[in-house]
């Protein structure tokens, strides 16, 4: 029966990743907590090792054929993810992760945020009014949605390797201390500041996923004796299915409900940090 719940915990975590471009570690290491038992520890390095594997690969394909990767920026990130790592993995054996924590829920519910425009609209609205109190004839204009426009090419970005790279390294150290698998990070920044498309986002995210970048914490957790392997077989083997029907959904969803779901998706998460490390 618990290794029928290990592989069903892998499609829940699958779907996630295929749909958000996140390892699915924010739902796995909870999971293995509350329903398995696990100290945060030992689920940490269960949820690493078993995205360690290309898991959501079926997923990266069906997103490149629709022409949402850039693979050159997805490497870079990886490389940054599996610096990273090491650096996370340390600290979860030797800091306390409250604060990081709530900072960490505080980054999520700012971006949820603007996804619903809300920034955008407090923008309006104090232009209007300054608008008035000094009778100018400026005429505030929306923000530019970020929807497709043109080419599906043109929305992405030409930044310097170097800042993918800083990206990958801070979703990285995130990804090693809590267990997950850095998306989660590199989904909102990629939108947030660097202009990503949302689906180009995530499909972005889950390519450098693919690589093993999870590797040097799992090698620190594993020398201080915390891994199932096979739970995270398994869960890996779940996983898999999972990306293929998450992936298909997000394709398939309008760019606006994508970004709304997304959002409720961040402040949900958000909320279970709070909660978590109190």
């Amino acid at each position: 029966m618990e290794q029928i719940l290990f592989l069903i915990l892998g499609i829940a975590a699958g779907i996630l990743s295929g749909l958000f471009g996140i390892g699915g570690g924010i739902v796995m290491v909870p999971a293995l907590i509350a329903l398995f038992g696990m100290d945060i520890l030992n689920a940490n390095a269960t949820s690493l090792t078993a995205m360690l594997l290309p898991v959501g690969i079926f997923g990266v394909i069906a997103y490149y054929k629709a022409g949402l990767i850039n693979i050159k920026e997805s490497l870079w990130i990886a490389v940054g993810l599996f610096a990273g790592s090491f650096v996370g993995g340390e600290l979860a054996l030797n800091i306390s992760e409250s604060i990081l924590a709530k900072l960490y829920s505080g980054f999520l519910l700012y971006i949820a945020l603007s996804y619903f425009d809300v920034f955008t609209k407090i923008g309006e609205l104090r232009r209007k009014y300054f608008s008035k109190t000094i009778n100018s004839n400026y005429t505030s204009e929306p923000v530019r949605p970020l929807t497709e426009v043109g080419g599906r090419k043109d929305l992405f970005t030409t930044k310097p390797f170097w800042t993918f790279l800083l990206v990958g390294m801070g979703a990285g150290i995130f990804a090693g201390m809590f267990g997950k698998g850095g998306g989660i990070i590199i989904v909102p920044v990629l939108i947030g500041i660097f202009h990503y498309e949302s689906k180009m986002a995530v499909a972005t995210s889950l390519a450098a996923l693919q690589l093993p970048v999870g590797l040097p914490s799992v090698i620190i957790y594993a020398q201080n004796g915390y891994l199932n392997l096979i739970a995270a077989a398994l869960i890996a083997v779940g996983i898999v299915v999972g990306s293929i029907v998450g992936s298909k959904i997000g394709i398939n969803l309008p760019a606006k409900v994508f970004k709304k779901v997304f959002a409720v998706f961040l402040i949900l998460i958000a909320a279970y940090m709070v909660s978590s490390y109190l």
